[in-house]
């Protein structure tokens, strides 16, 4: 029981003006005119001065000169002298002839005495005659005594709790503001890292402030937090580096992070070296990756294994991360394993994607699993995967719905295509709608066809003739898959853009779909090209539609050699068109060949 440190409690009478400090506990002046005067006035029979005289020689540590000088002042009914006699006694090791003065001060009515014997019967395991006491003090307004008495009814479970909690962050108690302001952060959030991305109740964030005000080191990292979630970086790295000059480790480790975000790299990592060195394992990692950013394997390599040591499992990952990007896949595995095993989902899931890699299926499904039911997403989306190579749709599809419910931009896509396939269009939109706006360029593109099926038919327009309509839902779709290089988008888009008769985009939509290895891109540039007067460039682009398997690029080619003269090219490329199709196309191309071929034996 460090009853010394509580500077209040050697001097409770409050004969000492006493400054503001930490936890509203102030220092004694220590001048040598004050100790002559008091002994002068202590050896003239003042007993004021006895009691005053004593406490100054024991916050000195001086225990030999002080006691007798308590023991003269307590059997004059001097209750402060009586509470800092048990002090004396306790320091010195006699705890129960401690609690026997703080016994006879705290029935004269000492709140400081009342606290030091709540807190000796506490560890003497006897808690209800600590309770009486802890309470006789926190009801005369002793703010450690509160805190105390707080302490043991959270112990308890005791509702009465955070009341006292209260009491004693209101009359300055900076342990107890923080104390107050995490639990009423757990109300709103679950116990987890400081850095999650969740919001502090306004009562949570005052007490916070307050304890962080004082000194408080992990009062000030809990603000950095909150403030850097509502976006008040400067404010919150103040905190964060407050709470890091003053040894906490994991507002140290913040405090890089926020300055990596700002450019500063260098600063950072002498921030993320610092709590590294005290043992921050998410500080280790952070060097590991710098460094293997920095194209140095070696170092970064020893930083995780730094942060594995430090019992933070990322490390274990990383190393499998680092080993499998310079082709060590049996290290790897070695490390993922080691992570998964301590629960690391992701670990779990890069594991399971090795060994199905190495064509280990039957091991990684386990896996894959192990790492969904923890919540990788991932997992649960190469789980649809692996099941949807199997064949069994069902289990694939009820596996894409557990990482699109979770925002895998992918894994709504499928679930949007087995919605078409079933003909739950509804539902199609609504998972696509979400995959589009994740990103995905196919979903994208069959979120507006699906709108564009719905469209009512639009009126033809001669090419060049200017339109002014305003573009639908569909085509703006359309145009975000085809700005994402997604090729049958780029050929809608074009088709658009030709059917209101805007030549020029059309045929740049065509050209950058042709360019892209787009068949039909191809064929429609040419046809475009072939309106306009070009029909020469047009052969070009559909030869290269008809290299590629496009059976009307070929139909027109040899039409094209037919107008010329050049019969026997003519010919082969009609031969091309009957072969690649369609039917109509076949026909059609069959015929001209027969043509082609009649005109060459005549």
């Amino acid at each position: 029981m460090d009853v010394m440190g509580d500077k209040a409690t050697l001097f409770e009478t409050g004969r000492f003006v006493q400054p503001s400090g930490r936890d509203g506990v102030g220092e004694a002046p220590d001048d040598a005119a004050e100790e002559v005067r008091q002994r002068l006035a202590a050896e003239a029979g003042d007993v004021e001065a006895m009691s005053v005289l004593g406490a100054l020689l024991l916050r000195r540590g001086d225990l030999d000169g002080a006691e007798p000088h308590l023991r003269a002042a307590t059997a004059a009914g001097d209750r402060a002298a009586a509470n800092n006699l048990g002090v004396l006694l306790h320091q010195r090791g006699y705890a129960d002839d401690a609690a026997g003065w703080w016994r006879i001060a705290a029935v004269a009515g000492s709140a400081a005495a009342a606290h030091a014997l709540g807190r000796h019967h506490r560890e003497r395991g006897d808690e209800p005659a600590a309770e009486y006491w802890l309470r006789q003090s926190a009801e005369q307004g002793h703010a450690l005594g509160a805190y105390a008495l707080a302490d043991l009814l959270e112990h308890r479970q005791d509702a009465g709790a955070e009341q006292w909690m209260r009491i004693a962050a209101e009359r300055g108690h900076r342990e107890a503001a923080y104390r107050l302001a995490r639990a009423l952060d757990r109300r709103l959030v679950p116990e987890g890292d400081v850095g999650d991305d969740h919001g502090a109740g306004a009562e949570a964030e005052q007490w916070y402030r307050q304890a962080a005000a004082r000194g408080h080191r992990r009062a000030a990292l809990h603000l950095g937090a909150i403030l850097e979630r509502r976006g008040a970086l400067k404010e919150a790295g103040r905190w964060y580096l407050t709470s890091a000059k003053d040894g906490e480790a994991r507002a140290a480790c913040a405090l890089g992070f926020l300055l990596r975000d700002a450019g500063d790299t260098e600063s950072a990592a002498v921030w993320w070296l610092r709590a590294a060195q005290d043992g921050d394992g998410n500080a280790a990692n952070a060097l590991g990756a710098l460094h293997a950013e920095r194209g140095e394997p070696q170092t970064a390599e020893r930083w995780y294994r730094a942060a594995m040591d430090a019992g933070d499992d990322n490390g274990a990952y990383n190393l499998g991360l680092l080993c499998a990007e310079q082709g060590r896949t049996a290290q790897a595995e070695q490390w993922y394993r080691r992570a998964a095993y301590a629960g690391h989902r992701e670990a779990a899931n890069a594991l399971a994607i090795l060994l199905l890699q190495g064509g280990d299926t039957a091991g990684a499904e386990p896996w894959f699993s192990k790492a969904a039911e923890a919540g990788s997403v991932d997992a649960a989306f190469n789980l649809g995967i692996l099941f949807a190579g199997r064949g069994e749709e069902a289990v694939a599809l009820r596996w894409y719905e557990r990482a699109a419910a979770a925002g895998h931009t992918e894994a709504a896509l499928q679930v949007g295509i087995a919605r078409l396939r079933d003909g739950d269009e509804a539902g199609a939109e609504r998972h696509l709608r979400c995959a589009a706006g994740g990103g995905s360029a196919e979903a994208a593109y069959r979120l507006a066809t699906v709108l564009d099926a719905r469209r009512p038919p639009v009126p033809a327009h001669s090419l060049g003739e200017p339109v002014h309509e305003e573009k639908s839902e569909c085509e703006e779709w359309y145009e975000r898959a085809a700005s994402q290089g997604h090729r049958r988008a780029q050929v809608r888009v074009g088709m658009l853009a030709a059917a209101r008769g805007d030549v020029v985009e059309a045929a740049r939509w065509y050209r950058e779909a042709a360019e892209a290895g787009s068949r039909n891109g191809a064929f429609n540039l040419g046809l475009l090209l072939a309106r306009e007067g070009s029909e020469p460039e047009a052969a070009v682009w559909w030869a290269r539609a008809a290299d590629a398997g496009h059976g009307r690029a070929a139909l027109r080619l040899a039409l094209v050699y037919a107008r010329r003269g050049e019969l026997a090219e003519g010919q082969r490329w009609a031969d091309r068109a009957v072969a690649l199709g369609p039917a109509e196309v076949s026909e059609r191309a069959a015929r001209l060949r027969d043509a082609l071929r009649e005109e060459l034996s005549a």
